[in-house]
Order: C-alpha cells, then sequence, then structure tokens
C-alpha cells in the first residue's frame, strides 16, 4: 500500500490538534481524520484551565508532565497565536482553589501533604491559606470561605480560540484537515495503514488516534486496548460583567470577555445532551457563597461535556506492539497539555518511538496481574 501521508491522526479535538500541530512542525506530511463538530469532545465544552495545583497524587510523572507543559506555555502560546491568527487570551497569575469549610479545608491539605509526600517530589509548590489570607488576596471572597490553596503555576486560556488556532496554523504549515471524516475502519498493510471514512480511503506511514472516547473502538483495531470512561461535567455560565476577577479558581473564573463560568460537577454518565437543574442549583450556590456578587447575574449558558477518563485518571500515552506505526494518545487534561503534547510528544511521534519518558504512562499499568 503506497502511503500518501507520513502521519496521519484520528481526532481533531484538542489532543488531536495539538498533537497534528507538532507534528506538521517537524516536517512531516501529516492529515487530521475529524468527526467534526457532532463529536462527542470536550474540547468545545471544558472549563480551560491549565493548572498544575494538586495534579499527581499517585503518580509522580503526571506531576512532572503536567508542571513541564505549563513551563512550555508562554512561549506554546505566543506562537500558536502567531502562527493560527488568534490570541488565545492565555495568562499565568497563579490560581486558587477554595473551601468553604473547615472540612473541605483539612481533606484538601492532606491532600496535598500526600501529594508532596510520594516517594518522588513534586516539583512545585502549593500554599495552604486561611479565610483570613484569602480574603486579603482576593477581597471580593465571601465570608464564608474557610481557606483555601494557591499554586503560581496555574493559569487559564480561552479554549474556543486555542483550537481554533491549533487548526488554523496546522493548516497554514501545510497540514491538510478532513472534517466529517469519521474512520470506520483501520485496514493495517505492509508499509502502513488505510483509513476508511465516508469522505473516502486515505493511507498513512503511520497514524495517531487521538479520538477521545472513541479511541476504545479504533484502538482494538491495532492491538491495543484502551480503557477509557466517560464523565461528564456542567458548565454554567454569566452574562459579561466588569473585571473583578484577574486569576483563574478551579470552579470559577472570568474569561476574556467578560462573563463568569462555573463548573464544579462529575457524573458518571455517558451522554452529554442531558443537564440536571439539581446540579447546577448546586453549583451555583457553591459559587455566590465563594463571591456573593454573582448573585446579582444572570446566566445566559449552561452545558454539559464528557471528560475522558481513564481507569486511575491520568493520560494514556501507548504504541501498538501488533501493529508497530500506531499510537494512540488520550487524556482529560487536553488544554492543560497542549503545550507538551505539540512540543513534546508530537516529537517523539515523529521519531517512532515513545521511549522511556512515557513508560508510565502506557496500558500495562492496568493489566499488571497481582502477585
Amino acid at each position: 500500500m503506497d502511503s500518501q501521508y507520513d502521519f496521519a491522526v484520528i481526532g481533531g479535538g484538542l489532543v488531536g490538534a495539538a498533537c497534528a500541530y507538532g507534528l506538521q512542525r517537524q516536517g512531516l506530511k501529516v492529515l487530521v481524520l475529524d468527526e467534526g463538530d457532532v463529536a462527542r469532545r470536550a474540547s468545545r465544552g471544558n472549563f480551560a484551565l491549565v493548572w498544575v495545583q494538586s495534579k499527581g497524587l499517585g503518580m509522580p510523572a503526571y506531576a512532572r508532565w503536567t508542571r513541564q507543559s505549563s513551563d512550555l506555555y508562554p512561549d506554546f502560546a505566543e506562537r500558536v497565536g502567531e502562527e493560527g491568527g488568534f490570541d488565545i487570551a492565555y495568562r499565568r497569575p497563579g490560581g486558587y482553589h477554595l473551601c468553604l469549610s473547615q472540612d473541605e479545608l483539612d481533606r484538601r491539605a492532606e491532600n496535598i501533604r500526600r501529594l508532596h509526600n510520594q516517594a518522588d517530589a513534586v516539583p512545585y509548590r502549593i500554599d495552604v491559606l486561611d479565610g483570613d489570607e484569602i480574603r486579603r488576596r482576593l477581597p471580593e471572597v465571601g465570608p464564608e470561605v474557610a481557606g483555601g490553596t494557591y499554586c503560581a503555576l496555574d493559569g487559564d486560556v480561552n479554549s474556543l480560540k486555542l483550537l481554533r488556532s491549533l487548526h488554523s496554523a496546522f493548516v497554514r504549515l501545510g497540514g491538510t484537515y478532513r472534517a466529517e471524516a469519521l474512520v470506520e475502519r483501520i485496514e493495517p498493510g505492509a508499509d502502513g495503514f488505510g483509513l476508511v471514512t465516508g469522505k473516502g480511503r486515505f493511507g498513512a506511514a503511520r497514524i495517531l488516534l487521538a479520538a477521545g472516547l472513541d479511541n476504545p473502538r479504533l484502538g482494538a483495531m491495532v492491538g491495543m486496548d484502551l480503557p477509557l470512561r466517560p464523565l461528564r461535567g456542567q458548565v454554567i455560565v454569566t452574562e459579561k460583567t466588569e473585571p473583578f476577577l484577574d486569576m483563574p479558581l478551579s470552579t470559577v473564573r472570568q474569561t476574556d470577555e467578560g462573563g463568569v463560568m462555573i463548573g464544579d460537577s462529575q457524573e458518571e454518565a455517558s451522554d452529554y445532551d442531558v443537564m440536571r437543574p439539581g446540579i447546577h442549583a448546586v453549583m451555583a450556590d457553591r459559587a455566590i457563597r465563594m463571591f456573593p456578587r454573582l448573585a446579582g447575574l444572570n446566566v445566559v449558558r449552561t452545558w454539559s461535556a464528557l471528560r475522558v477518563m481513564s481507569p486511575d485518571g491520568f493520560p494514556i500515552y501507548e504504541q501498538s506492539v501488533s501493529h508497530p506505526g500506531a499510537f494512540a494518545a488520550a487524556c482529560h487534561s487536553g488544554v492543560t497539555l497542549a503545550a507538551a503534547h505539540a512540543d513534546v510528544l508530537a516529537p517523539a511521534l515523529a521519531g517512532g518511538r515513545l521511549g522511556d519518558a512515557f513508560q508510565d504512562f502506557g496500558i500495562r499499568r492496568f493489566h499488571v496481574q497481582a502477585a
């Protein structure tokens, strides 16, 4: 089989788009096959955080990987904005997680202690603050806030502009994008892979599965068992208001356009077109207790989206043993990890081997037999 492309990326969400952009910058001939906006992807329904704080409990490698991406982000954001033509509104002022009771704060502090006491040192600092210190730093915070945590490495971005700019930069650099091209079948061959879609058949020497919740179906075609499950989250967006919050929180953030996003829910669910008013009510109540001024704002949008979760919550990066040249990437932190996917993972893929740096993220961790 004559391969038409050096690399085909299956999936055009944030993970696929960042990897495709990075592969194109390696000088390869790259194709993106994307189901399009009908896909159940989190790239248009996320909270847009570039978040380091508290990540890595149970897997220190993930803490290091997240920190690495955060450190790459300033240059990545500037480059993607220039090459893609969109200011993605990236900022890194630090970020807070607020707690509404002493019990919440104590449990949060214990998790931070456990995170830092892991065998491998976590490469960042998280400060645990009482309510008075939080209110000194964030004067708008309400009296019910018992305290919180702060990490100087946290930030956020306009994730819709990030996705659009990655797609635009990829095409401007010479990449090929095909929408409404769900891959129905992967046909491995002696010199690459045939990809059968409703838009026709395409060939590529190597492939990356970056199709989120569709990765298990695709992985089975190339010998990879990719255990992923959906986790539904709901988001509230208020009308635009004057600037009052110049840094992101884990559950409340004011966007670059002035609206306030509120997101604080996780449900084991497979449908993304269902929203539960009771969950919205709890989210809104918690947000108002954190920032009383929010009680006077109108809600203009709500939505739900499905996160892509592995059994342990950490990313999966894998290469097929039975079908060399087939790779997979899946995670629920497509915004945070976009810089690392473009600038670290993509060069490794271009080299044809993930290597030791990614061994902790392989699927073997889910198939280790008990002694």
